[in-house]
């Protein structure tokens, strides 16, 4: 990824640290510690570890409610995001948020969206907001590939290419649309790509599994934004390894496609393609392991919202 020797350990840790969260979240959410609904990540951790290396710290992000592993890549605390996810007082949003509301300001998360397809006009307004203040920040905006059947999809795509704002929207094709084939749905094979050419835009479709594809193809869009030239549309295919949610054993999915897409898991791929022997795999396993472990003990440790957070964040004081 950079000049650095051991910069791809520190790739694989990141992947190592996600991939383990999410696992945690796991096993929280069946010994009922968590109040509604998990969405997690795992197998897509390239994805977001790749953008955010392409990415400059004052980007905002917006991401969906399958946002765990792009709001740890971006550098939200673990014990942050598992005090949210507890619903406890130290979480990023007090613990009133949840897992589907990831958000952190002064980090530019500028928030995980539960409604499909919300928060793509949202980051067409922040993508606007900084034409306006020359502020040189390029927004990212990462949904599934479901959300591409949703108007405000191709409305705030027409509108971010017709003022060639500074975005990059990220379509991340897991295959399914909750519990249903995309191909069953979108008549086209690439639901995100193959329509970039209606507006303008080149069709870009990568490797979503392959952390430096990603990290090179969120580079160049982010590049092309930021010399005025307007946004991009990237489809990065890769596949979650688990259910849509909660419970959900995600069944519906022929093994075989399932067995294809777990050979092809990002972290052994980066590992191998570096060649990280399987002992150096482990031990880096084991500290994210333990680094998670100790903010998952913290955030356990840490108070539920007071009563009074009940009426606080509900409306903007500075505006009274």
């Amino acid at each position: 990824m950079t000049a650095n020797p051991h910069a791809h350990e520190h790739v694989l840790l990141q992947m190592l640290r996600i991939r383990e969260f999410e696992n945690r979240v796991q096993s929280l959410f069946s010994d009922g510690l968590v109040k509604g609904s998990t969405h997690l990540a795992n197998g897509q951790e390239a994805v977001a570890v790749g953008m955010a290396f392409a990415l400059h710290p004052g980007d905002p992000v917006l991401c969906t409610y399958r946002g765990h592993h792009h709001t740890i890549a971006r550098g939200l605390p673990l014990e942050s995001a598992f005090a949210e996810i507890l619903g406890r007082a130290t979480g990023c949003c007090g613990g009133k948020g949840g897992s589907m509301h990831l958000t952190d300001k002064s980090l530019a998360l500028m928030g995980s969206y539960a409604i499909i397809g919300s928060h793509i006009p949202i980051a067409v307004g922040a993508a606007w907001a900084s034409t306006l203040t020359h502020d040189g920040a390029v927004t990212c905006c990462i949904f599934g590939d479901g959300t591409t059947t949703i108007g405000s999809f191709h409305e705030a795509l027409n509108l971010a290419a017709v003022w060639r704002l500074p975005i990059v929207f990220i379509c991340e094709n897991n295959l399914y649309s909750e519990y249903t084939a995309i191909g069953d749905v979108v008549p086209i094979e690439h639901p995100a790509a193959d329509r970039a050419g209606a507006y303008g835009l080149d069709r870009i479709v990568i490797d979503g599994n392959d952390v430096e594809a990603v990290k090179e193809a969120v580079s160049l869009a982010r590049e092309r934004a930021s010399a005025g030239r307007g946004p991009s549309l990237i489809e990065a295919l890769t596949y979650r390894h688990g259910g849509h949610s909660r419970a959900d054993p995600g069944d519906y999915r022929p093994r075989e496609e399932v067995e294809l897409w777990l050979s092809r898991d990002p972290i052994s791929k980066y590992a191998d393609r570096h060649e990280v022997s399987t002992q150096r795999l482990e031990q880096l396993g084991a500290e994210a392991r333990d680094e998670v472990d100790r903010a998952l003990r913290k955030a356990l440790a840490a108070p539920a919202p007071a009563a009074e957070a009940l009426l606080s964040n509900v409306w903007s004081e500075e505006s009274s």
